[in-house]
């Protein structure tokens, strides 16, 4: 049985909170000693191009052929592309929570991330995001990413949902100010037990 709630729809991040990051400092530091490339090469052109990226206007391919393939590599574009999505893994705890509360409170859950279209696929059919997931506001598919408040606007008129049924979880706390300075309310995500914590003071508790 469904339990009562005030509360509706749960806007949530991907990386950081549901599973790592897809493709961060850290990941693309670790790909760089793993490949041997040169860092500061690497780095300084992946930031000049990672937000057209993000935003759907470059494929992976394309990104990867301006970041890491501007000469002969010995090694191939799909073992690196490999690489890179291997590097994703789940946090199970943070899946089985939002699993749970969807079901106790018959909440809708809205992702609301920043990654390129080829990796936010990779991840979603990786880790069976779609069986709990209700839409997908991902950056790559709406060509807008955070901190622009344009992606909160679509993730809450797609869903038709109330600005005072709305719970976002997010570890970003720049992207918190900006969903809260909007009227959403909102989680910022460090740990599982203070995130429980947090929704327990909105309703959303895992026992009763």
């Amino acid at each position: 049985m469904k339990k009562a709630t005030a509360i509706t729809h749960l806007f949530v991040d991907i990386g950081g909170v549901l599973l790592t990051n897809g493709w961060d400092h850290h990941t693309r530091e670790r790909a760089a000693a793993h490949f041997k490339l040169k860092w500061s090469e690497i780095e300084d052109r992946h930031h000049l191009v990672f937000e057209t990226f993000e935003v759907g206007k470059f494929t992976l391919e394309e990104y990867l052929n301006m970041v890491v393939f501007t000469k002969k590599r010995p090694f191939t574009m799909a073992q690196f592309r490999n690489y890179m999505f291997a590097q994703s893994k789940p946090y199970p705890e943070m899946l089985a929570l939002i699993r749970e509360l969807k079901t106790l409170y018959g909440l809708k859950v809205i992702v609301v991330s920043n990654e390129g279209r080829e990796l936010n696929s990779h991840r979603i059919q990786k880790f069976k995001l779609d069986n709990f997931v209700d839409s997908f506001i991902s950056s790559s598919y709406v060509h807008v990413r955070k901190p622009d408040p344009e992606i909160f606007r679509l993730a809450l008129d797609t869903s038709q949902a109330s600005l005072k049924k709305v719970i976002y979880l997010e570890n970003t706390s720049l992207f918190i100010q900006i969903a809260e300075s909007m009227g959403i309310q909102s989680i910022l995500h460090t740990d599982y037990a203070s995130t429980c914590a947090q929704f327990a003071e909105f309703g959303l508790c895992l026992k009763s």
